[in-house]
């Protein structure tokens, strides 16, 4: 499980390299047709921090998370 709190200009960074697909305003709940589902991260944008073009809510990232975690790494270099 991969976890991390980043700004609107990180979020947007990481989106960039690794596209998100709004999921709705509540977590997903994987139904029995994506059993078999490959790994996924969830994105939440708060209210609060919503950027311009975004819906507040959850985004899934089907990227592979071994590139997304060094995407995230690279934020802190």
């Amino acid at each position: 499980m991969l976890r991390a709190v980043l700004s609107v200009k990180e979020c947007e960074r990481v989106v960039s390299q690794h596209p998100a697909t709004y999921v709705g305003d509540q977590f997903p709940k994987l139904g029995n047709e994506q059993v078999t589902a490959n790994d996924f991260a969830v994105l939440n944008v708060a209210p609060d921090d919503t950027p311009a073009g975004w819906r507040p809510g959850y985004y899934r990232m089907d990227s592979d998370l071994t590139q997304l975690n060094e995407s995230l790494l690279a934020l802190s270099r």
